[in-house]
């Protein structure tokens, strides 16, 4: 069953989804009976479904379809217990919870299991507790048979993929295989002169405790312990998946500062270079393709394929590098004034792609700790674009705009005019700053460049140098000039 889901929305197609999902069928290589699928248009927000694109009151199309269509679960009650585990949660009283579905045979609370470990090994185990799904609840239950889909309480240790099996016939399952980390950031205790001001938990052990809290459920996640206590190397799957998690442990009150984002290579057999690639699909409007060309080519990406939609847009299909991607959302959405739509989707790791330019832009970095002013701010203005106001904390390092030129210019923010009371408000009244540029989260980890830091906190982000100190940061440009010189 394809349900095409938000066809209510102004730019909907679901003509060309239908199609498309069609022509992938077929190329995944689709029997005709597979691909003689019956269609269901959905607005699943306001619970609403039907046979046709016009929406009807409520879901019983969907559900009449599925009962129609979908045969009930091949499934043996009687023969030896098989349970294949496809995610984890996590709860606060019971530990880890694994879930899955029951393929054969029946389980009791309390009963003892053969978990059948990825590497092939046999641990006993025991079923503490037992729960399914009513609607929206999770209720325990004594016992539950072949072709339920249960979780199971008190497992520690347990991964996706395993099996669980009767202890007298083990037989694992085909196991569920989980990608490995594309992208990889630090994640390390916030040491900007704002720190503990706006969290609720900034010390390394909270800040530890938290992320390998996340490894028991996030299963694509790495985390990894450096040679410094205060830092940690976290892998994910992608840009979005990492920024996700930031986002978390914003709202739960972390305080914290993270780094620009890296793709994990690999080594080949014959010793190649590998890095991630993804399946890039844009759709943006004719006058804007040249420059999104423009800018995915200086990427590294390849276009697949370009075609006119029927609502006069067009659309591309790129492969990319994921390194190409970083930073890329941004430069596009400016690009496309807004208006572009943008995903992707992991393709595999490929030979790497060469060289990719960085970002072209410096950093107007504060040189002084103190509150921003207008006088200063309309100076700043002046070389480059601002990230903030008048009238807002400030620290030296701290990145408080985007500078024209490619490399840093250090500037005094707070920098006052001195004159006398009834010259100094009418001096501030008439000058006029240009409203400061507000970033997002996704935003702020595009910016960063290799030398900076995102202060994140539950109230801010606050992009910042590594060294904060101007001197300090000189004398390292002066060395790394030197060495390059000397290769």
């Amino acid at each position: 069953v394809v349900v095409i889901n938000k066809v209510d929305r102004k730019d909907a197609e679901p003509s060309r989804v239908l199609n498309q999902t069609f022509d992938l069928f077929i190329e995944l290589g689709a029997t005709d009976e597979q691909a003689d699928f019956p269609v269901v248009y959905a607005q699943a927000t306001s619970a609403q479904a039907s046979l046709t694109p016009d929406l009807g009151p409520d879901l019983q199309p969907l559900f009449q379809t599925i009962l129609r269509h979908i045969p009930a679960p091949r499934v043996d009650a009687d023969a030896p217990l098989q349970m294949l585990i496809t995610t984890l949660g996590y709860d606060d009283y019971r530990g880890v919870t694994a879930v899955g579905r029951i393929f054969a045979g029946k389980i009791k609370a309390g009963q003892p299991l053969a978990r059948l470990k990825l590497d092939g090994t046999n641990v006993p185990e025991r079923a503490r507790y037992l729960y399914v799904h009513h609607g929206l609840q999770k209720v325990e239950v004594a016992e539950a048979s072949a072709g339920e889909i249960i979780a199971l309480a008190g497992l520690e240790g347990i991964a996706i993929g395993e099996t669980l099996a009767d202890p007298e016939n083990p037989v694992a399952l085909p196991t569920i295989h989980v990608e490995e980390p594309t992208v990889r950031m630090t994640f390390g205790v916030n040491t900007s002169p704002f720190s503990g001001r706006e969290g609720k938990w900034s010390t390394s052990q909270k800040l530890r405790e938290r992320l390998f809290d996340e490894l028991r459920t996030n299963v694509s996640l790495r985390v990894q312990e450096t040679e410094t206590a205060d830092t940690f190397l976290v892998s994910g799957r992608g840009e979005l998946h990492l920024a996700i998690l930031v986002e978390t442990m914003r709202r739960e009150g972390y305080e914290f500062q993270i780094s620009r984002p890296e793709v994990i290579l690999r080594q080949a057999e014959d010793g190649t270079t590998l890095e991630p690639f993804e399946s890039v699909h844009i759709e943006t409007s004719p006058d804007t393709v040249g420059v999104v060309v423009e800018l995915l080519g200086g990427r590294r990406g390849q276009m697949l394929e370009m075609q006119d939609t029927s609502d006069g847009n067009v659309r591309l299909v790129y492969l990319t590098p994921t390194r190409g991607l970083l930073g890329f959302r941004y430069h596009f959405l400016t690009a496309t004034r807004g208006m572009g739509v943008m995903h992707s989707l992991f393709h595999g790791y490929e030979e790497m792609a060469g060289a990719i330019a960085s970002r072209n832009t410096g950093s107007l970095v504060s040189w002084e700790t103190g509150v921003s002013s207008t006088y200063g701010l309309k100076n700043a203005e002046e070389r480059g674009t601002l990230f903030y106001g008048p009238g807002v904390e400030v620290y030296t390092g701290m990145v408080v705009g985007e500078y024209t030129r490619p490399s840093d210019l250090t500037i005094n923010v707070c920098k006052k005019k001195h004159l006398t009371n009834v010259r100094s408000s009418r001096c501030d009244m008439e000058i006029r700053l240009t409203p400061p540029r507000q970033m997002s989260l996704d935003e702020a980890i595009e910016y960063l460049a290799d030398d900076e830091l995102l202060e994140v906190t539950p109230l801010s982000y606050r992009i910042r140098k590594r060294i904060l100190d101007m001197d300090e940061r000189g004398k390292l440009t002066k060395k790394a000039k030197e060495a390059l010189m000397e290769d």
